[in-house]
């Protein structure tokens, strides 16, 4: 699944276009309000962000993994919030159903996540289940034709936007193997949100808890139509997700080395452009150099999963996805660190842009799993009989 190059070229720049005109002078709006504005919304369902990774055949645009991380790269040149809107739709939302789901379900759904007319979230975390998903407590009963459903999931991107869950509950005996994933729509009885959560940055972001109460839904509603196997989609979904993140990491750790010399070159000091002294001039270097291993990093692992059969795992690849997410999520982390730095004491200011990606890409290191889960993946795999 790929788009034609010459497609793909004229899509990448028209999304450039649209970041560097409309989403870039929107920053300081959604960090005010909380809010992104819903003619922005309106033009990212126009432009097809919303199917990115769904294929044409069900109203997507169909790119390929290489292709969605440069297009990633450069959704992360700008505030975290807006490729939040559209992100559960291209990632962990619908690419289950699309991994595994049954030919009625992709036809019935896909086509809706596509265009943006429906929002999908992934529910999975948990109170007491979040790093160790498999210890979910989440209760799917069977009930003649249908599945009744208790328990509650927290942290949940997109959630207040949602129409729909990719919802993982068990259906089983303890561990991984007694898990399912179902399709829950959002105005099922019986469901309800908590509070939108307040976070120490991505201010336009929604989390919320998503709370069940004897929420009732069909059997068929199981993705695939097989109980049991939703773990299984759970970790396929992840390794896409891991090097989209990789991908976005990346491009914000080049924001915020472009706002960083920006400032170095126009701030002034014992009577010149701080940019002058070397050990200023060194922290830039350091972060370039590790924005460009990173970047270099996403896309070599990801022309490995290109390369890979659909819907197949390869625990290589989970692997190296897993380094990508550590290194580039790690990275950026310490861009961010160096870009506050070069700022002094107006990086610690939240006029500076600088200030609020310090805090925005903090999260990065946590969601798509943390950084000590992606280690204990890559050393397993390391450990592993040859």
């Amino acid at each position: 699944m790929a788009l034609d190059h010459e497609s793909f070229e004229i899509l990448l720049a028209t999304i450039q276009r649209f970041i560097r005109e409309r989403l870039v002078p929107a920053e300081n709006l959604v960090e005010e309000t909380d809010e992104v504005p819903d003619e922005i919304v309106a033009e990212m369902k126009a432009l097809g962000l919303f199917g990115l990774s769904i294929p044409e055949e069900y109203g997507g645009i169909g790119l390929s993994m290489s292709q969605e991380c440069r297009v990633a790269f450069e959704l992360g040149r700008t505030a975290l919030a807006f490729r939040s809107v559209f992100g559960t739709n291209v990632g962990i939302g619908s690419q289950g159903i699309l991994m595994d789901g049954t030919p009625a379900q992709k036809a019935g759904i896909l086509p809706r996540v596509a265009s943006g007319d429906l929002v999908m979230s992934f529910a999975l975390t948990e109170p007491e289940a979040g790093s160790d998903a498999a210890a979910l407590k989440t209760r799917a009963e069977r009930d003649g034709d249908a599945y009744v459903l208790n328990g509650t999931k927290r942290f949940i991107t997109n959630a207040p936007r949602a129409g729909a869950f990719t919802l993982m509950a068990r259906t089983g005996r303890p561990g991984a193997g007694g898990i399912s994933a179902f399709i829950v729509p959002a105005d099922a009885p019986g469901l309800r949100l908590g509070k939108t959560d307040r976070k120490m940055g991505q201010r336009g972001t929604k989390t919320c808890d998503v709370i069940l109460e004897n929420v009732r839904v069909p059997a068929g509603n199981i993705i695939g139509g097989v109980a049991g196997e939703g773990f299984r989609t759970a970790m396929k979904v992840l390794d896409r997700g891991r090097l989209h993140i990789s991908a976005v990491s990346c491009g914000m750790a080049r924001r915020i080395i472009e706002e960083a010399s920006a400032y170095a070159r126009e701030r002034r000091q014992f009577g010149k452009a701080i940019g002058e002294f070397q050990l200023v001039q060194a922290m830039l270097a350091d972060s370039q150099a590790e924005m460009l291993a990173g970047w270099a990093l996403a896309q070599q692992v990801s022309a490995r999963f290109d390369q890979k059969p659909p819907q197949v795992s390869d625990p290589e690849v989970s692997m190296q996805a897993s380094c990508a997410k550590m290194f580039c999520t790690e990275m950026v982390g310490r861009v961010a660190d160096r870009g506050v730095q070069i700022h002094g004491g107006a990086g610690y200011i939240n006029d500076y842009k600088v200030e609020r990606f310090y805090r925005d890409v903090r999260l990065l290191r946590l969601y798509e799993g943390t950084t000590q889960i992606q280690q204990i993946i890559i050393g397993r795999e390391m450990l592993r009989a040859p």
